[in-house]
C-alpha cells in the first residue's frame, strides 16, 4: 500500500527564490509540451519523448530527468481525457524522482536551474515513521503553499495484513446533520462543522462585496481554513470508526454514494450544504485506515435505508415522518432515523458478500436499542 509522508522544507530566502524559478521553469516546459503533442495528435510516451525531449531541453534549460518526468506528467494527463490539452500554473506541483531528488536524514538534496541544493526539511513523528520504516517508491511532489512555505510529498510503500474474515459488520450511514452513525449507537453530529461552514459562508460572501485590499487580504489569509479542520474531523471519524472495526474482529459497512449529488435535487438554500458534504473524503479516509489494520470494508446499495424496517422489512415512505424519526407503520418498530439505516446499511453487508457461509442477521439487542430511541 502506498502513502504520502508531507514534509515542509526550510530552503533560505535565494534557495526559495531558485525552487520558485525551477517550477515556473518546470511547468512552461509542461504546458509547451502538452500544446506540441496536442497539436500533432501525439499522445503516446515514447512517441511525445521523441518529439519534444530534444526541443524542450534547448528551450527551457531543465536537466534530461526533469524533461522526461515532465513528458511522462503530460502522458498521465491525456490519459484521463484525450480530448483536452492540459495547461499547468507557474507554480503547480511537479513530480521528482530518485535521479533529480535524494533524501538524506535531515535534509534533501534537490536538482534546481542553479544545480544541487541541499535544503534541511521537519515533519512529524508519523511522517520521520514513515520515511525511516518503509521504502519510498514512486515519485516525491514538489509544491508552494499560498504562505511561501514548501512542502515535499514523499510516498512509501508500506507493507499491510491480509483482511480477516469478519464476524459481523459495523453499518455506518453517512449524512449532513450527522456526518456518521453506526450500529454500536455512536454519532458524530455535524452541528459545529456546518456551523462552522455557514460563518464562512457568510464571512466570504461579506468580503467579496467589499472588493477592498484589506478585503482580498483577508480572504487569501482564511483560505483554507473550512476545507483544513473538515479534513481533520473526516480523519477523527474514521480512525476511531476503524479501531473499533479492528478491536471486535468486524468489517464496515458504507453506502456506495457515488453520484449522489447528480441524483438528488435540491432548493437554492440546500446548495451549498449540499456540495460543501465531504462524504467521499470521509469513505476514502475509512477505506485506506481499515486496509492498514486489515479490516474489511463493504459498500451496499444505500436506497430505502432509511425506510425500510430492520424487524420487518416494511418500506414505505411514511415510515420516515421527519428527519430523525423512524417509525414502522408495519410493526410499530420506533427509532433514530439514521441508526435505524446503519442497521440496515450492516444488514445488507452481510448478505451480499458470497463468500460467507451464513448470513448476519440483526441480533435482538439491535432491535432492543432501535426500541429505545424513540
Amino acid at each position: 500500500m502506498q502513502l504520502v509522508a508531507p514534509v515542509k522544507l526550510l530552503p533560505t530566502t535565494q534557495q526559495a527564490d531558485v525552487l520558485a524559478r525551477t517550477l515556473e521553469r518546470a511547468n512552461a516546459a509542461r504546458s509547451w509540451i502538452a500544446a506540441r503533442g496536442a497539436e500533432r495528435g501525439v499522445r503516446g510516451r515514447t512517441a511525445l519523448h521523441r518529439l519534444t525531449y530534444a526541443e524542450a531541453r534547448e528551450r527551457f534549460g531543465t536537466s534530461a530527468q526533469m524533461t522526461v518526468r515532465a513528458i511522462g506528467s503530460v502522458v498521465e494527463c491525456f490519459a484521463r481525457d484525450k480530448r483536452k490539452t492540459p495547461r499547468f500554473r507557474a507554480h503547480a506541483a511537479f513530480p521528482y524522482d530518485n535521479r533529480i531528488l535524494r533524501i538524506g536524514v535531515d535534509n534533501v538534496s534537490i536538482w534546481t536551474l542553479e544545480g544541487r541544493q541541499a535544503i534541511p526539511f521537519v515533519c512529524g513523528p508519523r511522517q520521520r515513521a514513515l520515511l525511516n520504516g518503509t521504502q519510498r517508491t514512486g515519485e516525491c511532489d514538489l509544491r508552494p503553499l499560498p504562505d511561501g512555505r514548501w512542502m515535499l510529498d514523499v510516498s512509501v510503500s508500506v507493507d499491510t495484513p491480509a483482511l480477516f474474515e469478519p464476524n459481523g459488520w459495523v453499518g455506518v450511514d453517512l449524512g449532513v446533520a450527522n456526518i456518521a452513525t453506526d450500529t454500536d449507537g455512536q454519532v458524530a453530529t455535524g452541528g459545529h462543522l456546518n456551523g462552522l461552514r455557514r460563518r464562512h459562508r457568510r464571512l466570504r460572501r461579506k468580503l467579496q462585496k467589499r472588493g477592498t485590499r484589506a478585503a482580498r487580504r483577508r480572504l487569501r489569509d482564511r483560505s483554507g481554513r473550512e476545507r483544513r479542520f473538515a479534513t481533520h474531523v473526516n480523519h477523527c471519524i474514521a480512525k476511531e470508526l476503524v479501531r473499533r472495526a479492528e478491536r471486535t474482529g468486524r468489517g464496515i459497512a458504507l453506502e456506495d454514494l457515488s453520484g449522489i449529488r447528480g441524483r438528488i435535487r435540491a432548493r437554492r438554500s440546500q446548495r451549498g450544504v449540499l456540495h460543501s458534504w465531504a462524504f467521499r473524503q470521509l469513505r476514502e479516509l475509512i477505506a485506506y485506515k481499515a486496509q492498514l489494520y486489515g479490516v474489511p470494508v463493504a459498500y451496499v446499495d444505500p436506497r430505502n435505508s432509511s425506510r425500510e424496517c430492520p424487524r420487518c422489512g416494511h418500506i414505505e415512505k411514511r415510515n420516515r415522518p421527519d428527519r430523525d424519526r423512524f417509525r414502522c407503520v408495519g410493526c410499530g418498530l420506533t427509532g433514530h432515523a439514521d441508526y435505524i439505516a446503519a442497521l440496515n446499511i450492516g444488514s445488507r453487508a452481510a448478505v451480499s458478500r458470497p463468500d460467507l457461509t451464513g448470513v448476519y442477521a440483526i441480533s435482538h439487542d439491535a432491535q432492543s436499542k432501535a426500541v429505545c430511541l424513540s
